[in-house]
């Protein structure tokens, strides 16, 4: 470190400069952080005037690290991680060493696999339970505390909730093989406006329900877990939306849709949990999702 670095850093600082380092932008780090920006600004030029150094190159369009703040976030990543140990195995030692993470959809994901084998590497004696959930729940049952975090798809009410956003996937329509439309290279949501939709039973989040009919009341049947997805094209011609990427049986087909948002993928967690396990969980999650 320079000369002029003399005080101590306080662990929430270091993990605001994490945050912005991965992210090379402020306002993007701000969200992650769920803070505003000109507190995150100050307290990384509080900490440049403590190193001694810039620790980024500022631009318009964002930032880029100068070569004392890569060094300073390889050494971050090692202090906070080593926090995260210590205060995991002072959880552990108390017999509160457990987290229930809730999966909706493919949990074949290859994003989810990479977290899986990371966690353990870094947690090898966390008790880590698995809860699988159908469609009908967007937080895996988050509400109802039947998990400590979700690895889910956005939108539903984040009311309460944080919200850690790993990847964004483009979205197809899936269609019968023989469908006319299946041989299009591509479609709009104007092209389906004819068609039966997937539904999700009554009550499940509007957010949710709305995303997947592509901003529209429609008609169609009543669905709850993949498989009843697949089954509804194949016997009834249903037509239904999905990430791109995902293998298919060869009786259907997907066309991307141009003009259909992103389906983002998440961690989400409970407002104000302090589960230790929490933070290492969503940091290693960011890691997984963006290879």
């Amino acid at each position: 470190m320079p000369s002029g670095y003399r005080r101590s850093v306080e662990l929430r600082t270091l993990r605001y400069f994490v945050a912005v380092a991965e992210e090379l932008h402020f306002g993007r780090a701000a969200t992650r952080l769920h803070m505003s920006q000109p507190p995150l600004s100050r307290a990384i030029r509080q900490l440049e005037a403590e190193v001694g150094a810039l620790l980024f190159a500022r631009s318009p369009v964002g930032v880029t690290l100068t070569a004392v703040g890569a060094v300073l976030l390889d050494e971050a990543r090692a202090l906070l991680d080593q926090a995260d140990r210590v205060l995991v195995r002072v959880t552990a030692a108390a017999g509160v060493a457990t987290i229930t993470v809730g999966i909706l959809g493919d949990s074949t994901d290859p994003g989810a696999a990479r977290l899986a084998a990371a966690y353990r590497r870094r947690h090898p004696g966390i008790d880590i339970r698995i809860r699988d959930t159908d469609l009908t729940d967007p937080t895996c049952g988050l509400r109802a505390g039947l998990v400590d975090v979700a690895l889910t798809r956005a939108p539903f009410d984040e009311t309460a909730l944080t919200v850690r956003e790993l990847r964004a996937d483009p979205v197809g329509v899936v269609l019968r093989a023989d469908d006319p439309l299946a041989r299009r290279d591509r479609l709009r949501l104007a092209d389906l406006s004819d068609r039966h939709w997937f539904q999700f039973p009554q009550g499940t989040d509007p957010f949710w329900q709305s995303y997947w009919n592509g901003g529209e009341p429609r008609e169609g049947p009543v669905v709850r877990v993949v498989q009843e997805c697949l089954q509804a094209v194949l016997w009834n011609g249903t037509i239904g939306l999905a990430p791109l990427g995902h293998d298919l049986p060869a009786e259907l087909a997907v066309v991307p849709l141009i003009d259909m948002a992103p389906s983002r993928v998440v961690a989400v967690w409970n407002e104000g949990d302090t589960n230790p396990l929490l933070r290492s969980f969503t940091e290693n999650a960011t890691a997984a999702y963006r290879h």
